[in-house]
């Protein structure tokens, strides 16, 4: 190459090199001789030996680019042969290859910018590219970035593809299959090993011997195929089939291979020269930094780099301006950064220790930024992060982390340097990187290569209990061996945390250089171009929940979120430090304000109280007058056109709004995130589909901030001084209202940061937490098989040879796997479910309940709190109870019962609060709360709220079941009430007890835990007022009356279905709402049971009003249970005999002994007065049958008065059978009901007298006519009038307004008109 430099001058920088008129002025720098000497010891060649001084050349700056020439002279063929890549003999095609993204596919995929990365968005997506080869040996790496259905090999152009074939199912095509490790050619054969996420494929194929194989990771798989077709017309293209969602990166050779083979070519030839050039001048450039000159002595000085110091002196410059002049256009090329300034910057790092390497890292980046064009250091600032992402990303995991740990230590090196730091955030780190990458820990998927066995050489696992539920109190009796086998287990888990954790430190220290907030020398500091980033990336991630391919992978938002709250809560608490007046990080929240003030935008998140348009529209005088916050009303006018009109933006206002592509982190026109799974990381992503444009364009504009009488800028557009606020100006805080302190809590940066942190837990990483409990349900899942089996081996024969040959094998696979998963684990628990992690989760918790609570205090403002604070609330609450455990309780943290009370506290205000007005939200609200009264602790904490809090809760509870969401409202009260009502001391029902829940910590299977407390408060209130009791029981009647008719109907429709001849299955959903129906019926009965027990003169006292009213329809309904679930051979016994599944719940016991429950409290319990009443109305009602209450007791027909009770029949139905769910004393009960009606029915029917047909009410034919309605004289009898009132004021007949009921006697009456006439 000639030299640009030779005898002209020119400029880069500030430097000019030499020319002939400044030839004495540069060689009088330094004296002539040292001179020579330096540029000599600089510019020695690193292959050659040194020449004497004697007999070399005498350098100086006239001379030295000549020198450099020579220097860097590379043989002319291997530059020729450089610059015709594209003519190799063997291949064809473009030098540089890619992905065909114009021609070469088949399905929908999404491809990177750089054409080397590809997401499957089909069936089965296939793709080639743009370069064949048709002679010699070939290879190409393909790294794996999810582990899914792919098919990578080779193909020829005349293979055709489609959905259901791919590569290698078709001729001339072939490929392996890591998912389900084969290899395909047509047909199939089992053949290498199962690859992982972060695996490198080579896939090499050799034409001149007609064969092709494979290479997982460096090691060869063998030959997959031989006899290749080849000859005229026959080239291979490098080719792949995948199915949805999985992703891949391809090298071609546009970067250094990561495991080449000898005499194998990739399909891109390397730029060899300029590698050699690199090469040279890297050397040149150390050189330069191990050594300095002494002018006063006239020599030179070796030093080590770390010491090594810029000091000004032109001969330096001078030389590293020559350097660089060469240099700097070189390091633009993706190759060459990773092969030569990564390795190099690696190399440092792995030299000296942390502070030695930083400074070195330091010296070498004002170096090149002094040195390079700014557009130069620019490109070659993001390669060199972008190849070093890569590298963290799929590096192995090996026993110590070393991989990681050096390229994270690199990192940190580089984000030191203030400059480097915030060009990366400002247009590489969110806008082109994953840089949330940096802050994930993968999960090793295969033990053994990540070195667990030697960490972890004792496995041990958990034995959970067999017996229903769960008491996480108790411990099961271990042997010694047991014990030995845990602690081993421990202490290796110890071990495994222990190298984790200098991992997350190392990742903490990442993000506390990135929110720095002291390095504004010169432009704005770092932490606030991280807000800025930050915000744009939760807002990507928030718009496109649901269409995965554009979030961030949870598994990465959890590790981000614990190291963001480590690296917000150190600088939170600094800030402490210095500012007595603000708050420790422990008593962290988030001011109200910020909800309203429009400073932070919230996208189009719901709030409490519906759109923020909305509530500024409709809460403008309470933000006046509560925080000084005035509307301008043009503006509402726009929200509420913006509003309506939504779906029908024209085009040309679209088209002026570019900032909704940039937003969404995409290129114009096709605006696209980049969060895509693919391991090239492009910025934007070319669409191989048009069909693709629609479904990734959002449906609207995003909204900008709402303007408001204080400086509001979008989130770019924001200063420091906006967020932090200045003399007169609150920034983030402005529109305080009075019931917040004016001292701030912290620097307003940290509560935004906070607000993201809480934002990301709801977004994705709850939904992740639960996910990964799935490796411990595995492990309890094969400790209990092998458990079985081994029971199995002890009972079986030894003459049974072969049985115990199978035993014996399925023990080891057990075993081996239990190895496995025990080992994956304990990493889990290291890097998801420490102690450490769950402090930060407990964190957030206590943040969110501070936060509400203060929003609580500022009235109808609450309304604009976002839902996601509330979600939060409750979601992490149960990820401490339900996921962290058994190693970890959350009954050890501190300030347990404090925080249990203020979450109680919380759910019981808010579940019927009117300011919220989100449907999901208040459903979130009434089934936590729900869950949150089935535990001992959580009830108890409820119980210890304040009491106006509790009544105002259960007042809310016993509101009307209508025109709201009753069923969870019904189970909290039969929640309060269980282990109190008849025979309901149960957990499991009797009949399931032989099979195995689903999952024994769900709230329904718990322990019974009644509160007598908040009974006696529900008994008070029902009390309390005249219209409390019977609207309320007036509803829960209308609901059981509909449940039960629901659930007889759908058995009806089963049973059909069931006894067609033709083969047919019922809808499961059918199943599934027919067993809620069930469920329902069962639970209203049980409530009935509860106001019964607690309250029975609302139904036996008949002096007030509606209480015969009630009680006849209460025995009514009773009757109507008993006798559709006791009839002979009935279809309700039918159905329960088919045991289908869905319908496990379904059975005669759990809905009889409500029943009889109430029967009981009627007819034993109560005064003799409403006993004779309640008697009474039972036997009235045309529906009852003695032989249903015989039912209850095992017998057939009723026994003759006097007389004892036969034994039951033990083939039928007997309450007297469960004996360990119904005790003596309620078995004494039911027979002493039972004996009591028998009389009484008795002597009903000898009393009773005929009634003529045209004397029963005309409704239910059941009662004599008591009642006529005015003013329109129609009549019925005072139980279906008062029943028809309680709803409708309209008359059964005429529908006129009824305006009264007046009582009815036939005699009167016709007394009455006989006299009159």
């Amino acid at each position: 190459m000639a030299s640009k430099g030779a005898g002209m001058a020119f400029s880069r920088k500030s430097h000019r090199l030499t020319s002939d008129a400044e030839k004495s002025r540069v060689t009088g720098i330094v004296h002539e001789k040292l001179l020579d000497n330096y540029l000599h010891r600089i510019f020695s060649s690193t292959d050659r030996a040194p020449t004497a001084a004697t007999s070399r050349k005498l350098l100086n700056f006239q001379n030295l680019p000549e020198h450099l020439d020579q220097l860097l002279h590379v043989d002319e063929e291997a530059e020729e042969e450089e610059e015709s890549q594209g003519k190799v003999e063997g291949r064809l095609g473009p030098s540089t290859v890619v992905l065909d993204h114009t021609g070469g596919f088949e399905g929908l995929l999404l491809v990177d910018d750089d054409l080397l990365g590809v997401i499957g968005h089909s069936n089965f997506g296939t793709i080639r590219s743009t370069t064949c080869v048709y002679k010699g040996k070939w290879v190409y790496e393909v790294l794996i970035s999810s582990q899914g259905l792919m098919q990578i090999g080779w193909c020829t152009i005349n293979c055709r593809f489609n959905q259901e074939e791919g590569v290698g199912d078709t001729h001339n095509s072939y490929a392996y299959d890591g998912n389900r490790v084969r290899k395909w050619n047509v047909t199939t054969t089992n053949y290498g090993k199962a690859w992982a996420a972060g695996d490198i494929v080579s896939c090499l194929i050799d034409l001149d011997e007609g064969t092709l194989s494979f290479c997982l990771n460096g090691v060869s798989l063998g030959t997959a195929f031989e006899n290749l077709s080849r000859g005229l017309g026959m080239a291979y293209f490098p080719a792949i089939s995948l199915s949805f969602k999985e992703s891949v990166a391809f090298n071609f050779g546009s970067r250094p291979l990561r495991y080449p083979v000898v005499g194998y070519r990739p399909l891109q030839d390397p730029p060899s020269a300029d590698l050699v050039r690199a090469q040279e001048l890297l050397g040149c450039f150390q050189a330069v930094l191990s050594v300095e000159l002494d002018p006063v002595q006239g020599r030179l000085v070796e030093k080590e780099s770390s010491e090594w110091q810029l000091q000004g002196q032109p001969t330096v410059l001078l030389t590293l301006a020559h350097i660089f002049h060469r240099f700097a256009p070189l390091l633009r090329k993706v190759y060459l950064v990773e092969a030569v300034l990564m390795s190099f910057l690696l190399g440092v790092v792995e030299a000296g220790t942390p502070a030695q390497a930083q400074s070195v890292v330091h010296q070498v980046l004002d170096l090149l930024w002094l040195f390079m064009e700014d557009y130069e250091m620019q490109d070659c600032l993001k390669q060199l992060m972008m190849s070093l992402l890569r590298l963290y990303r799929f590096s192995p995991i090996v026993p110590d982390l070393g991989l990681q740990i050096r390229y994270l230590r690199l990192t940190i090196a580089i984000l030191s340097h203030e400059k480097s730091r915030k060009f990366l955030l400002s247009h590489v780190l969110f806008d082109v990187l994953r840089s949330v990458v940096f802050f994930y820990i993968k999960s090793p998927l295969r033990v053994e290569e990540a070195g667990l066995q030697e960490l972890i050489p004792t496995t041990w696992w958990p034995h959970r209990s067999s017996r229903e539920g769960k008491d996480s109190k108790e411990v099961k009796d271990e042997t010694s061996e047991e014990r030995l086998r845990r602690r081993a287990y421990e202490r290796g888990c110890q071990r495994l945390k222990k190298r984790i954790e200098v991992v997350e430190e190392l990742q903490v220290q990442i993000l506390k250089l990135l929110l720095n907030n002291q390095d504004d020398n010169g432009g704005e500091a770092s932490r606030y171009i991280f807000l800025t980033k930050f915000r744009k990336f939760l807002q990507e991630n928030a718009s496109s929940r649901g269409n995965m391919p554009m979030l961030c992978p949870p598994e990465y938002m959890v590790c981000f979120l614990h190291r963001l709250i480590s690296a917000l809560r150190y600088y939170w608490d600094e800030y402490k430090a210095s500012n007595p007046c603000a708050t420790f990080s422990d008593e962290a929240y988030i001011p109200p304000q910020v909800f309203y003030n429009g400073k932070v935008d919230y996208f189009d998140l719901q709030r409490l109280g519906g759109l923020l348009s909305h509530l500024r529209k409709t809460l403008k005088d309470d933000l006046a007058s509560k925080a000084n916050i005035l509307i301008d009303p043009l503006e509402l006018q726009a929200a509420t056109m913006d509003d309506l009109d939504e779906d029908e933006e024209p085009a040309p206002a679209a088209a002026q709004r570019p900032m909704q592509a940039l937003a969404m982190g995409g290129a114009l026109p096709l605006p696209r995130p980049s969060w895509l799974s693919s391991p090239t990381l492009g910025r934007a992503n070319r669409f191989l589909s048009t069909a693709a444009v629609s479904l990734m364009t959002p449906r609207r504009p995003l909204s900008t901030s709402e303007k408001v009488k204080v400086r509001t800028l979008s989130a770019e557009q924001r200063t420091r001084e906006d967020i932090e606020g200045s003399q007169w100006n609150e920034g983030l805080l402005v529109g305080r209202p009075p019931e917040e302190p004016e001292q701030p809590l912290t620097e307003n940066s940290l509560l935004e940061v906070l607000d993201g942190a809480i934002m990301m837990y709801n977004l994705s990483v709850h939904q992740q937490l639960g996910k990964m409990v799935g490796v411990s349900d595995d492990v309890n899942e094969y400790a209990m098989a092998l458990r079985d089996t081994e029971d199995k081996l002890r009972r079986c024969p030894k003459r049974r040879k072969d049985i115990l040959a199978e035993l014996t094998k399925s023990q080891k696979v057990f075993s081996e796997k239990l190895d496995h998963l025990s080992r994956r684990l304990a990493w889990v628990h290291a890097t998801v479910y420490s102690q450490e992690k769950m402090q930060d989760i407990y964190w957030l918790l206590r943040v969110c309940l501070r936060t509400i609570e203060h929003g609580d205090r500022t009235g109808p403002l609450f309304a604009f709190m976002p839902e996601f604070y509330l979600s939060v609330a409750i979601n992490s609450y149960s990820a401490l109870k339900n996921y962290f455990g058994p190693v970890h309780s959350m009954e050890e943290l501190p300030g347990y019962e404090e925080t249990l009370t203020r979450l109680a506290a919380i759910l019981a205000k808010h579940f019927a609060d009117t300011r919220i007005v989100g449907t999901d939200i208040r459903d979130s609200l009434m089934q936590a709360l729900a869950s949150y009264v089935c535990y001992p602790n959580s009830l108890r904490a409820v119980e210890r709220i304040p009491e106006e809090q509790r009544i105002a809760m259960v007042r809310s509870l016993l509101a009307p079941y209508e025109q709201r969401p009753w069923a969870q409202t019904n189970w909290i009260l039969v929640r309060l009430w269980r282990g109190c009502g008849f025979g309901y001391r149960y957990t499991r029902l009797p009949h399931l007890l032989k099979t195995k829940p689903e999952d024994a910590n769900l709230p329904s299977l718990q322990k019974p835990c009644p509160s007598t407390l908040l009974q006696q408060h529900m008994a008070d209130l029902l009390r309390e007022g005249p219209d409390v009791a019977p609207s309320f029981l007036n509803s829960v009647l209308n609901q059981l009356n509909w449940a039960f008719s629901e659930f007889i109907g759908m058995i009806q429709e089963i049973q059909q279905a069931a006894e067609r001849l033709e083969r047919n299955f019922v809808d499961s959903r059918q199943l599934k709402v027919c067993a809620t129906c069930f469920d329902l019926s069962v639970s209203l009965l049980r409530v009935l049971e509860m106001t019964i027990t607690l309250v029975p003169e609302i139904f036996l006292d008949w002096a007030q009003p509606t209480s015969e009213m009630l009680l006849r329809r209460l025995a009514q309904l009773l009757n109507q249970v008993l006798n559709r679930v006791t009839a002979e051979r009935n279809l309700f016994d039918r159905v329960v005999t088919l045991r289908l599944p869905g319908l496990e719940s379904v059975d005669h016991y759990p809905i009889l002994v409500a029943v009889t429950g109430i029967l009981v409290r009627l007819l034993v319990h109560g005064p003799a007065s409403g006993t004779d009443r309640a008697t009474s109305v039972l036997l009235a009602d045309p529906c009852f049958q003695l032989r249903s209450i015989c039912y209850l007791l095992g017998q057939p027909e009723p026994p003759t008065p006097g007389t004892a009770l036969p034994a039951p029949d033990q083939k039928r139905f007997s309450l007297q059978s469960y004996t360990d769910y119904i005790s003596v004393e309620e078995l004494a009960q039911v027979e002493q009901m039972l004996a009591h009606l028998t009389s009484a029915s008795a002597q009903a029917a000898a009393a009773s007298l005929p009634t003529s047909e045209e004397d029963l009410c005309p409704i239910c034919y059941a009662h004599p006519i008591s009642a006529v309605f005015q003013p329109c004289g129609h009549k019925s009898c005072k139980a279906c009038i008062n029943q028809h009132l309680m709803n409708n004021k309209d008359c059964f007949f005429c529908k006129a307004t009824i305006m009264s009921v007046e009582d009815w006697d036939k005699a009167a009456s016709a007394s009455a008109t006989s006299s009159a006439a």
